[in-house]
C-alpha cells in the first residue's frame, strides 16, 4: 500500500472539503467522511483484504462524498469525477480507479454493493446508524434536507422516516450482521419505534 499516496489523498479531500462544502451541510461534511474512513479501518480489520484492496477502499472512502461540493443531488457521480481527476494526476493505474469509482457509486441509496469492498463501503457510510449520538446525525441530516431538498417533515413525519429506514436497512457485512445491527437495535429502541 502507498502510504505517500494516501497521504496525498488525505490531505487533498481534507483541503477540497474545507474549502469547497457548503456551511449549511450540517451532515454530508468533512466529519463525515472522517467518521466514514474510521468505520472503514474498524469494518475492514474484520475482513481477510490484501493491501491493494485496502488502499482501494480507503481511497474510496476519502472520496465517497466530495461531490456534494458541487451538486448535492448526483453526488456520486461528481465524487467519482474528482476522484478520478485526483488519481490520473497522480498516476493511479486505470483499472484500481475503476474499483475506487464503483466503490463510490455502491453507495447511492438505496445500496446495492456487488462486492466485498462496496459491501465494507456502504457499511461504513451508514455507520452512524450505530452510534450512542445517533440523534445529532439525524437532526442534522433533517436540517440539511430543508434546505437542499425542500423537505419540511413534523417531529412524528421525521420520527417515523426514521425508524423506518433503521427497521428496513440492513448491513451487508459479516460484522455488520453481526455486530452493527445489534446497536442499530439499540437505537431504534431509543427512538421507541
Amino acid at each position: 500500500m502507498d502510504k505517500t499516496l494516501l497521504n496525498k489523498v488525505e490531505e487533498f479531500v481534507s483541503q477540497h472539503l474545507r474549502n469547497n462544502l457548503s456551511p449549511k451541510l450540517y451532515f454530508h461534511n468533512y466529519s463525515h467522511t472522517k467518521e466514514v474512513v474510521f468505520a472503514v479501518k474498524e469494518i475492514k480489520s474484520h475482513c481477510f483484504l490484501n493491501t491493494q484492496e485496502t488502499e482501494i477502499l480507503t481511497i474510496a472512502a476519502w472520496f465517497h462524498d466530495c461531490g456534494y461540493s458541487v451538486s448535492y443531488k448526483g453526488h456520486e457521480n461528481e465524487s467519482c469525477r474528482i476522484a478520478v481527476e485526483f488519481l490520473k494526476n497522480n498516476n493511479f493505474p486505470n483499472n484500481l480507479t475503476f474499483r475506487v469509482t464503483d466503490c463510490i457509486l455502491a453507495t447511492k441509496y438505496p445500496q446495492q454493493p456487488k462486492n466485498i469492498l462496496e459491501d465494507i463501503l456502504c457499511d461504513a457510510d451508514l455507520f452512524h446508524f450505530t452510534r450512542t449520538d445517533y440523534e445529532r446525525h439525524h437532526l442534522s441530516l433533517r436540517k440539511e434536507w430543508e434546505i437542499y431538498l425542500n423537505k419540511k417533515y413534523t417531529d412524528q413525519e421525521w420520527k417515523q422516516l426514521n425508524c423506518d429506514l433503521l427497521k428496513n436497512h440492513h448491513y451487508f457485512t459479516k460484522y455488520g450482521k453481526n455486530i452493527l445491527e445489534k446497536f442499530k437495535a439499540v437505537n431504534l429502541k431509543l427512538m421507541e419505534c
